[in-house]
């Protein structure tokens, strides 16, 4: 039998997978519920940013598709080809040619793809400037471009599963990873000192507070996501199965950071904007 990689077997790195992404995905949710509120009550409809919305709505629609197929893929490979399929579930799962592993993998770069570009379309936005995100877009494009190949390569692997790890496809991923975990930190490290130096500019003449606590959010979600990412890395070094995991983990981890930055910086706004009204008010009296 081929290798089938370090730590738990992989029918059991399956379950674990399917366990630990429907809570994730539970979470993933309410947060798209707490999106959506934000939209129609805290914000006025004529104020909504539609793009944003839509790709808070394909974010999660993305993550529904790959719970979906993390289900199906599980059923199959304990239940439905248990006996059936040579090998056993574990030789099911070590088959990375499997339709449902290589969806799985394509909803993965999608999802990749859709939170850097909102990265980056927040940096342009926020520096105003098509030269600051020239660089992040090239990576964008190398991420998108590694991540055809290895889901490419992994459609072709059949049962070779040490091809993951290793060779050609080994490549694939590691420049994927690293790429899109090197793009992340350099968005949101442009995006923070924007921030900064605006609200450091503006600071002496005014006595309430800015835009500071965004860097804060910023932060929470890029430590969130490099964490999942840098857990991939070092699984992915170490050919350990815990990579499967993490990887299911990370579509879903991608939609909760976008809605966790998008409703923190919502009401955050809503506050200020009452926090306004309420002082022009009292200057009247």
């Amino acid at each position: 039998m081929a290798s089938t990689g370090f730590g738990s077997p992989l029918d059991t790195v399956a379950i674990m997978s399917l366990m630990l992404t429907s809570i994730l995905y539970g979470f993933s949710v309410l947060m798209y519920m707490g999106t959506i509120w934000t939209f129609t009550y805290i914000q006025r409809i004529q104020d909504v940013n539609r793009p944003i919305a839509a790709v808070a709505t394909l974010m999660f629609l993305l993550s529904t598709v790959h719970m979906v197929v993390v289900i199906i893929r599980t059923e199959d490979g304990l239940v439905k080809y248990r006996d059936t399929f040579p090998g056993g579930p574990v030789a099911f799962f070590a088959d990375v040619s499997q339709e449902t592993f290589v969806v799985k993998c394509a909803i993965y770069v999608l999802q990749t793809l859709l939170g850097d570009g909102v990265m980056i379309y927040r940096c342009y936005v926020v520096w105003k400037s098509v030269r600051i995100i020239i660089l992040p877009c090239v990576m964008w494009c190398g991420v998108a471009t590694f991540g055809v190949c290895w889901t490419y390569n992994y459609s072709q692997a059949g049962s070779n599963f040490g091809s993951i790890f290793t060779g050609e496809t080994g490549r694939w991923v590691t420049a994927f990873l690293v790429f899109t975990l090197t793009a992340n930190l350099l968005t949101t490290g442009l995006l923070a000192y924007r921030i900064w130096t605006i609200e450091r500019s503006v600071a002496a003449i005014r006595s309430t507070k800015g835009k500071m606590p965004i860097i804060w959010v910023l932060v929470d979600a890029t430590l969130l996501y490099s964490t999942a990412l840098c857990s991939s890395l070092i699984c992915f070094a170490r050919l350990n199965n815990g990579l499967f995991v993490i990887g299911d983990m990370i579509v879903i981890i991608i939609s909760v950071a976008f809605f966790m930055v998008f409703i923190r910086l919502a009401v955050s706004k809503s506050t200020q904007d009452h926090l306004s009204t309420l002082r022009g008010g009292a200057s009247e009296v």
